[in-house]
Formats: C-alpha cells, sequence, structure tokens
C-alpha cells in the first residue's frame, strides 16, 4: 500500500485529473507553469503523450527537490491522427464525426519526478463508440465543454454515456489519468 511521505504537485488544471487524485486520497496542491506541447513528428502516439508529460516535469525541476510531481498529457488517436482539444465548434463537430461508429485509442503519459529522478509511463485504452447523429453531436457540443479535452469528448459526460459501446483497458486512462498504473509507479518510486 502507498503510504504518502512527501508532498505531492500535480502539475494539471484538468478537473478530472484533480477529481482522481482525490479519489485516491493523495494529498497534492495544483500548481500551473505555462509549457510549449509542441512535440517531434517522428513520434508515434504513445510517444508523444509521455515526451510531452516529460517536458511539464521539466518545468517543475526546482520544484521537485521537495515534492513528488506528477505531470500527465493525454492524447486521442484515431488512424494514426492525433486529434487533441478542439479549437472551435466545427472542430469538434469535426473530431465527433470521425469517432461516431468507430475506435480509436486514449493514451496517457505519465511522469513521476522527484529531486534528480523521473519516472515516466503510459497506458492505452481502446474506446469503441456507437454511431452518433448530427443531432446528438451538436447537443453534446451546445451542453458539455468539449473544449478542454483531447479528441473533443470526456467519457465522464453524457456523451460517455450515450456513445460508449465498450472499452478495452483502464477507464481512468480515458479520463485522463491511469490511476491503477500511477497507484503503482508511486508505490515503488
Amino acid at each position: 500500500m502507498y503510504k504518502q511521505t512527501l508532498p505531492i504537485i500535480l502539475a494539471s488544471k484538468s478537473p478530472r485529473r484533480q477529481e482522481l487524485m482525490k479519489s485516491m486520497n493523495l494529498d497534492f496542491k495544483v500548481v500551473l507553469k505555462e509549457v510549449d506541447e509542441s512535440y517531434p513528428k517522428d513520434l508515434l502516439p504513445a510517444e508523444i503523450a509521455v515526451y510531452i508529460a516529460e517536458k511539464k516535469a521539466a518545468a517543475f525541476a526546482d520544484d521537485s527537490h521537495e515534492n513528488i510531481v506528477i505531470t500527465a498529457d493525454t492524447i486521442v488517436a484515431y488512424n494514426n491522427e492525433i486529434l487533441g482539444k478542439p479549437e472551435d465548434v466545427t472542430h469538434a463537430t469535426e473530431m465527433l464525426t470521425k469517432l461516431s461508429g468507430t475506435n480509436h485509442q486514449v493514451y496517457t503519459g505519465v511522469s513521476i519526478a522527484y529531486g534528480d529522478k523521473m519516472h515516466s509511463f503510459y497506458d492505452v485504452t481502446e474506446v469503441f463508440f456507437n454511431p452518433l447523429t448530427a443531432e446528438q453531436i451538436d447537443f453534446y457540443i451546445a451542453n458539455f465543454n468539449p473544449f478542454d479535452k483531447a479528441g473533443a469528448y470526456g467519457i465522464q459526460d453524457w456523451i460517455g454515456l450515450v456513445a460508449v459501446d465498450k472499452i478495452i483497458g483502464s477507464y481512468t486512462n480515458v479520463m485522463g489519468l491511469p490511476t491503477e498504473k500511477l497507484y503503482k509507479a508511486l508505490s515503488g518510486f
């Protein structure tokens, strides 16, 4: 069992990650820093998620001497295309239309840093969507906030309740933080 002995910084503004950390009974504070999330174009989706998580952790090098710093990055991959956060309603509609009636992968890269040590890992979940009508997509975009979510959706939202047929892998990974792997990594860190 993981027993927290050091303060934890969660370097994420994601309310879903914060909720998951609270559910894990971890005591943490949220600290944010601006980080350039660009990445080399020749990376695979899992490598991109870890690369960005590590860039975020590197921004906290000074903070990691007294705190464990946890960073994460989630991306959605559909037919080898990376679907990030939508820029506007049209972009969100395009993304959800692509995902409708198909399957895609959700990758989350996580970095845990303390002092000069960093441990990074990723998780992947296969998500299968039922077909969505244009009316359902419009309803979701108008009533929920798809603009801060990779792939323009949150599995914990309405769309997850009606569109997700099944998943293979971690549910919390699709929310943005693979808690099962994080807990194991913290226990071994």
